[in-house]
């Protein structure tokens, strides 16, 4: 999920006005959702009912690329302009499984990868640190791009990915071209996140505080399934998903190295687990708060309950490039599988700033 801090800037921020005009030019049978293109504009996207596609990935594929062996989807032409679309947690590239036919639709080659403790993504050695600390997932998808010989795409992500893509963002901005952000700037910042929240921000983070203790481990272990699919419920409110889309997303829990990789991203934003310290001036450089100059679209999610939808201001400082923001009204935290077309819009967009 995202930065608890980026919450508490957040809370209490209010909608724009309203607009809403028909989507254009996506060619899927899925796209049905309303958004509109223009800065600062809130746009109405249809809540998702999921299963109007084929709601599968082709066959995937696997590529070794740094510490892990990486397991992805691909779709479009193979010469075709790159995005790399990132999951979140409690997720999987399923969350992009409408998404990635629009885009292919348009000429893009689209990869979709698992972060490291998802679906087929798995360590090379089993002596290699379960680190989840930020900079390591955003590492990972350096290496995989640095495996495909891609030198610079398109990125999206929300939740943890787009902590990650932000991350590649601010730090590498050669590599990326431009960035679609969920929730916006959510490079975390360790000390900051050592200030408590106002109590009703705090409950929000209930599930962290949770994973701080040995019960919690045990728990998400032994409840893996049933947990999850608590917090798609409670971040999702409008979503009227069925058991087998969840389903499919929660065979990715299965992997050997979920559970710790879960608990370490958890426990070391809290500063209660340690990183590497290879990675120790990566995270200084994270922690001055690097602002991002690649055009940027940010995107919030009306019913997200960790980020209270407004017109993108608490954020909008750290993005000094081409920039819009847009609030969809009726979307929960999951944005690119509730509101497919709109995600894949500002994909669109973004890439001709």
């Amino acid at each position: 999920m995202i930065d608890r801090r980026t919450f508490g800037k957040v809370t209490g921020a209010g909608a724009a006005g309203a607009a809403a005009v028909s989507l254009a030019g996506l060619n899927h049978p899925s796209a049905a959702a309303a958004l509109s293109s223009g800065s600062g504009a809130e746009k109405a996207a249809a809540p998702r009912t999921p299963g109007t596609g084929d709601g599968s990935f082709p066959a995937l594929k696997q590529v070794r690329a740094g510490e892990l062996t990486i397991g992805y989807a691909e779709a479009g032409p193979a010469r075709g302009s790159v995005v790399i679309l990132l999951h979140g947690w409690p997720y999987d590239i399923h969350s992009y499984v409408d998404v990635a036919p629009l885009l292919a639709a348009r000429g893009y080659r689209v990869i979709v990868p698992y972060l490291r403790g998802h679906g087929t993504t798995s360590f090379r050695s089993p002596h290699t640190f379960r680190n989840a600390q930020q900079a390591v997932i955003a590492l990972d998808i350096i290496a995989l791009m640095d495996a495909l010989r891609i030198e610079k795409a398109v990125l999206g992500g929300f939740d943890w990915g787009s902590r990650t893509a932000d991350i590649i963002a601010a730090l590498w901005p050669k590599r990326c071209k431009a960035l679609v952000s969920v929730t916006g700037y959510l490079i975390t910042n360790r000390e900051m996140n050592k200030q408590p929240l106002p109590p009703a921000a705090e409950l929000a983070w209930w599930y962290q505080y949770y994973f701080a203790t040995d019960r919690g481990e045990l728990g998400l272990t032994e409840y893996r399934h049933d947990f999850t699919k608590l917090i798609w419920h409670n971040v999702s409110p409008t979503w009227d998903f069925d058991d087998a889309t969840f389903d499919r997303t929660a065979a990715a829990f299965d992997n050997p190295d979920y559970v710790a990789i879960v608990i370490h991203n958890y426990r070391w934003r809290l500063g209660l687990a340690e990183g590497d310290p290879r990675y120790d001036g990566i995270e200084a450089r994270l922690a001055a708060g690097p602002d991002i100059a690649v055009p940027t679209i940010t995107l919030d999610g009306e019913r997200d309950p960790f980020t209270p939808a407004g017109d993108g201001s608490a954020y909008r400082a750290k993005f000094t490039g081409p920039y819009d923001h847009r609030t969809l009204r009726g979307i929960g935290h999951n944005v690119p599988q509730e509101a497919p077309e709109a995600f894949a819009r500002a994909v669109l967009d973004v890439d001709r700033f």
